[in-house]
């Protein structure tokens, strides 16, 4: 790949001029917008009149940004008298209010290495009709998809403590409650008892707690500003950005492309030793390398280039591939996926403090594939996606929640295609084993050679639910399918 890597970096500063990009909006900041910072046009303001609008409403319906988040602290809430918690269980969260718009949710706190042990429950309301939804339960267990300690990225200080993100589509009301529950199976079958004396005592919630509001903006052009003013400084270096991501794509679509197109076999072999000249003889032998699939770019997802932390980060090869899946829902619509995976990549940028999204590539469950974090979808980018083992391996996200729901054929069959080309462009058997070393996990002690498959879930290499029991069980498939897309 040396010659594919010179050939990238190369082009990278004559496509900050020559790239014919139109930046994205600029991000809002987590505080409310003044007047003057609002976009145009505006989405309507929280319905005034509703039952629940109170004063509060009315504060909260300012002028609209779109790409923001909403930072609330978390109150301590009173206790429900019709579902006693037990002596000491701390909870906290919001009352019913109305906010700015938002489509994603999180939680965040201080410390990256607490953990929130507990029951986290958030209900919205509907920024179209004004009807509030029940109760959805959010994730809580999200430390394991991060950087690996003592990482650069690790050590930014930036980093927080979160959950994982839930996908609540166009909101403007919030509710939220947060209540701490012991950690064992025991204690949690005592909690369900009559005898409030015998229940084991809950563990603090973290400090710091923050609900995240996440609305995901949109890719269409801001206006410009006057030549020479802040704003045409703040396009100019975001237009450069855009241009770096896509430069270091340049051997594989045109400078600014919305996506990388689908290449046939005999097409992706061509394209595989152009990728490899001037590399040892051996690496000019016929590759099993699968049929290169279609990926929607960052430009084509509408990436705002200004969030994430300039620059890229590579570790020295792709030896395998982790399956994760996002635990953020899956009522979500093919259609809203650009905006989905926008506002995840804010969420981990803004809110849990990381340098980019955290995930290598994502698929949505039409079978889509989108380009994650920034560096260049055929090179071996360092990313935040499997504490312990993010060097030497790419990370997969499929969007959605699939502990108790089946995959798509769609997905599957992505998760197939996707690795069989970009492990095929490393010379890796998707039904092979490979080892990694551990940078410190739950399940292995930093130094640790791991022999893993190839394709592996993320359970494989820290105690998770992730990629949940459903997709976990179709790896076996994805592997073969791999195989065969690669003519093993």
């Amino acid at each position: 790949m040396r010659g594919f890597l010179a050939s990238s970096i190369g082009v990278t500063c004559a496509a900050a001029l020559a790239l014919p990009l139109t930046p994205p909006a600029v991000a809002a900041t987590a505080r409310p917008v003044p007047t003057s910072e609002a976009a145009t046009t505006a989405r309507p303001a929280p319905h005034a009149g509703t039952p629940d609008a109170t004063m509060a409403d009315r504060r909260a319906a300012e002028p609209y940004a779109p790409g923001s988040t909403q930072s609330l602290p978390l109150e301590a809430l009173t206790r429900n008298r019709a579902t006693p918690t037990g002596p000491g269980v701390p909870e906290q969260g919001l009352t019913r209010r109305a906010v700015r718009h938002f489509s994603l949710v999180g939680i965040v706190w201080d410390d990256p290495e607490a953990e929130l042990h507990g029951r986290v429950q958030v209900r919205t309301r509907a920024a179209g009709t004004g009807a509030w939804s029940g109760w959805q339960d959010v994730e809580t267990h999200n430390a394991d998809h991060a950087a690996d300690r003592g990482s650069p990225e690790s050590t930014s200080g930036r980093v927080r403590g979160a959950t994982a993100p839930l996908w609540v589509g166009d909101s403007d009301g919030v509710e939220l409650r947060v209540r701490s529950e012991p950690e064992s199976a025991e204690a949690d079958s005592a909690q369900q008892g009559t005898g409030a004396r015998n229940l084991p005592a809950a563990p603090p919630l973290p400090s710091g707690l923050r609900l995240e509001l996440v609305d995901p903006g949109d890719d269409a052009s801001p206006p410009g500003a006057s030549a020479g003013g802040p704003r045409s400084a703040v396009l100019a270096g975001e237009a450069s950005a855009a241009a770096e991501v896509s430069a270091v794509n340049a051997d594989l679509a045109p400078l600014g492309a919305a996506e990388i197109t689908a290449l046939n076999r005999a097409e992706t072999e061509r394209e595989f030793f152009a990728l490899n000249a001037g590399e040892p003889v051996e690496r000019q032998a016929r590759p099993y390398v699968g049929p290169r699939p279609r990926i929607v770019t960052r430009r084509g997802w509408g990436a705002d280039e200004g969030l994430r932390e300039r620059g890229f980060r590579y570790t020295k090869k792709v030896k395998a591939a982790f399956v994760h899946h996002t635990a953020s829902g899956n009522n979500y619509r093919c259609s809203q996926v650009p905006s989905l995976i926008r506002s995840i990549y804010r969420y981990h940028v803004r809110s849990m403090g990381w340098r980019d999204i955290g995930y290598n590539f994502v698929i949505d469950k039409c079978g889509k594939i989108y380009e994650g974090r920034a560096g260049g979808v055929a090179r071996p980018v360092l990313g935040a996606h499997t504490l312990g083992f993010n060097s030497n391996s790419m990370g997969i996200a499929v969007l959605g929640s699939y502990g108790a729901k089946k995959p798509s054929s769609a997905a599957v069959r992505a998760v197939a295609r996707l690795t069989a080309w970009k492990l095929g462009l490393y010379g890796v058997n998707p039904r092979g084993k490979t080892y990694l070393k551990s940078g410190g996990s739950n399940l292995y002690r930093k130094g640790k050679k791991v022999r893993l498959n190839v394709i592996s879930g993320h359970r494989d290499g820290f105690k998770t639910e992730c990629p949940g029991r459903k997709l976990y069980s179709k790896l076996g498939s994805a592997r073969s399918k791999a195989a065969r897309y690669q003519g093993r």
